[in-house]
């Protein structure tokens, strides 16, 4: 079947059966993530979504204009009163909102955990003041977000966590240690620290030595200024208020070396946060839930790190 490429400006899907197993999961509702105009962002009427689509399924999206968050919620049998946000990866140029997305999403519902997938924008400077700010603006109020619906949904407001896969993991690792950044104008106190985060072959360094040179380039430009590239090398950025981190990595990844998961791992030790790091000798990048050789196993021992920590039953 031949790829289509579609452009929408803004795109509302609503899914009742996402296919493996339609009992334990679907896409109750998408919800625009900015109620009102969005923080720091330019009007380029030019710019509009463009949609991969194959056999009729979103596969991958560009140009992302419009944030949203796509909530899965499990059955009530299985309901944890655990939430994660997801994030997919695509070196900061596009959004592979499939498999590192809504698959990811349909494996947190079977465990019982509400999934929410956030469409979070991609740097440019055509709809953006400062491209470096808006994705890590998106991430803070779609934690804050989900905190402020946490009865809606049955969730503790206090069991949030974070998943982000190659440039989602950056982007998760952003997060967890530019938290308190002030982007944006809030009207609460509601806090954008994730309880947890889940890093699956991130992206974590801006150093130019171990960087995905993509990621680096899309997000902080051609020619980053010493401090840009410290703020967004993540290995630097820890603390002891780091969130509890669990990380996937295979060794033989071609793309994102595996040193930018030693490195963050590392520096959480030396901090004293908890954290797990699973490394496996082949996978290469993009596995996704685990596609090949040992990489496929690594959900089996991520629940059993959110058991641990009670995350889940």
């Amino acid at each position: 079947m031949k790829t289509t490429l579609i452009k929408c400006p803004f795109l509302f899907i609503v899914v009742f059966s996402m296919g493996i197993n339609s009992l334990l999961f679907a896409q109750n509702e998408v919800i625009p993530l900015w109620s009102a105009k969005i923080p720091g962002s330019v009007q380029a009427s030019d710019y509009e979504e463009i949609e991969t689509v194959k056999d009729k399924k979103l596969l991958n999206i560009r140009q992302v204009t419009t944030p949203t968050l796509s909530v899965f919620l499990p059955v009530k049998k299985k309901l944890n009163s655990t939430a994660v946000i997801v994030f997919p990866g695509g070196g900061y140029s596009h959004l592979t909102i499939d498999k590192e997305g809504f698959k990811v999403a349909r494996w947190l519902n079977a465990i019982g955990i509400t999934a929410i997938v956030l469409k979070y924008r991609l740097p440019s400077d055509a709809i953006m003041e400062d491209k470096t700010n808006g994705p890590l603006q998106d991430a803070q109020e779609a934690i804050r977000y989900v905190r402020r619906n946490a009865k809606k949904w049955k969730i503790d407001s206090n069991k949030v966590g974070i998943i982000g896969f190659s440039a989602g993991g950056h982007l998760a690792a952003t997060l967890s240690t530019h938290y308190l950044d002030n982007l944006y104008p809030i009207n609460d106190t509601i806090s954008a620290r994730p309880d947890f985060s889940m890093l699956i072959y991130p992206v974590i360094s801006m150093k130019e030595e171990i960087s995905h040179q993509g990621s680096r380039n899309n997000l902080l430009g051609k020619t980053p200024s010493d401090s840009l590239i410290k703020k967004y090398s993540l290995e630097t950025q820890v603390n002891n208020l780091t969130p509890p981190t669990f990380l996937v990595h295979a060794s033989d990844d071609a793309s994102v070396s595996v040193e930018n998961s030693i490195k963050y791992y590392q520096a959480l030790i030396k901090h004293k946060v908890p954290a797990e790091l699973h490394l496996y000798e082949k996978g290469g990048h993009g596995f996704g839930l685990g596609v090949k050789e040992t990489s496929q196993f690594w959900t089996i021992v991520c629940e059993n790190w959110l058991r641990s920590h009670h995350y889940i039953n």
